[in-house]
């Protein structure tokens, strides 16, 4: 008979404990240690014929890797955060909230590779095949080579994928997979960590990409432990309202190319589409010689994308002034506003202020400093900053304006949008030749009094 234990799973970076603890002694998280129950079954140890793809030791030296190829997704920004595309044998997540358009990409990447002669099996644990034939009708998707296949059990899954040796995989999700030996309910720590375990296994062993779904929390973060982002080799999220129709696609982990590239999409009832051009995308509806707006340039991986950086500084009705931060870090934008006040002379302790970055964008790079103090003293000031004007460079705590990383594309995508001015920090004129940029003028600063004086409107 089998021996029945109940083991205490911290929810966050899967650490076991035979008794329940307030602190998880792992991570140092709170309330986290959740009851499972554990069936305790003697299992024989794996053998060849038991191991998917059992393989030798192999002198590096022999391995070739010129032969590496990457799958086309159809979508120039989905490749892009990927890195080139979907690389054989790799493991993707990605995770994103209800309805912001996960299984929308995924079936619009298994209609593209199907029509390319690509054979795809798509696995759905919450829908049946008539709902996704559905949706597949409605995003006017044929379904050549498309394969579904609604199924829970993660066994029968992998079994599915060694003897049909599709060319890709989707599971539409991970927290419904279950392994019929473990007693614990599909969606508990356990269950998740072993699935994706095991499907990481096949897709390393047969040489098949597969792409899992993954639900979030209400924190944003991918629901299950922590360690199932680390088992993956590539995490992407969908950011942005689900209200408005632009998608944000980012990459917080991948093995096979960079962490900071993003891709811009655009939801419509016809699927998501590719956005080439987010800045005009950002740019587009702003207001004109009103204060309290700045244009900032910040770089997305290689991407410089221009967005609008909004600031709302009013008299405060209560003895404690409020302060909110969208898409901006609220702790780095109280430190500009100390600066300011301390070394810019610009007084913000009895007002309400307010900071929007425009288009659903998060930014928290240095660089966008600059232009967050600029509309913010422009509201104050009730000043318009010039429109066809632009600024970025990271201040310092002593109010200086100090210099960023990769200037001259930021100036070549300023001058492509049609801007006239750009605000730089004075120490990075020393690496730029003004003459490469005949229709934008440049002009360096050293403090934020200098810069608002430049960039106010003539």
């Amino acid at each position: 008979m089998a021996k029945i234990k109940s083991v205490y799973i911290c929810s966050n970076c899967g650490y076991e404990s035979a008794k329940w603890c307030g602190k998880c002694p792992n991570c140092g998280e709170w309330n986290s240690m959740n009851e499972e129950v554990k069936e305790m079954v003697k299992t024989a140890s794996p053998t060849r014929s038991s191991t998917v793809g059992y393989s030798t030791p192999q002198e590096i030296t022999q391995i070739d890797s010129n032969d590496e190829k990457r799958y086309s997704t159809g979508s120039k920004e989905l490749n892009r955060v990927l890195g080139g595309g979907l690389v054989k044998g790799s493991l993707v997540l990605i995770g994103g909230d209800p309805g912001i358009g996960k299984s929308t990409i995924l079936m619009q990447v298994c209609d593209h590779m199907g029509k390319n002669g690509k054979k795809v099996l798509y696995v759905s644990g919450e829908e049946s095949k008539r709902q996704i034939k559905l949706r597949a009708s409605r995003l006017g998707i044929a379904g050549d080579n498309i394969f579904l296949y609604t199924q829970t059990d993660c066994q029968a899954v992998c079994e599915l994928i060694k003897d049909e040796s599709p060319d890709m995989v989707v599971i539409d999700s991970i927290q419904t997979m279950n392994i019929t030996e473990l007693s614990s309910a599909p969606g508990s720590v356990t269950q998740v960590r072993e699935c994706t375990s095991m499907l990481m296994r096949y897709a390393k062993n047969l040489e098949i990409p597969i792409v899992v779904v993954g639900h979030v929390n209400k924190d944003g973060a991918i629901a299950g432990p922590k360690v199932l982002e680390h088992i993956v080799d590539t995490v992407l999220y969908f950011e942005g309202d689900k209200q408005m129709s632009y998608r944000i696609l980012r990459a917080v982990k991948n093995r096979f190319g960079s962490t900071n590239e993003i891709g811009v999409l655009e939801m419509s009832d016809k699927g998501l589409f590719d956005v080439d051009n987010p800045s005009l995308m950002l740019l587009s509806g702003r207001p004109q010689n009103v204060s309290g707006t700045c244009v900032a340039c910040a770089m997305e991986g290689t991407r410089p994308i221009l967005a609008e950086v909004q600031g709302l500084v009013c008299s405060s009705g209560y003895g404690n002034p409020r302060r909110m931060a969208t898409g901006f870090d609220y702790n780095r934008m109280m430190l500009l506003m100390a600066v300011l006040e301390k070394r810019g002379g610009y007084s913000f302790s009895g007002a309400d202020a307010y900071i929007n970055i425009v288009g659903g964008l998060h930014l928290d790079e240095p660089a966008v400093d600059l232009a967050v103090a600029m509309s913010l003293v422009s509201s104050l000031k009730d000043v318009p900053i010039d429109d066809k004007a632009l600024a970025f460079g990271e201040l310092g705590l002593a109010g200086e304006i100090r210099s960023v990383s990769h200037c001259e594309l930021r100036i070549k995508e300023a001058q492509r949008l049609g801007f006239e001015r750009c605000i730089v920090p004075s120490y990075s004129l020393k690496n730029l030749n003004t003459e490469n940029y005949p229709n934008i003028e440049i002009i360096g600063v050293r403090s934020v009094r200098e810069a608002f004086s430049h960039l106010s409107s003539r």
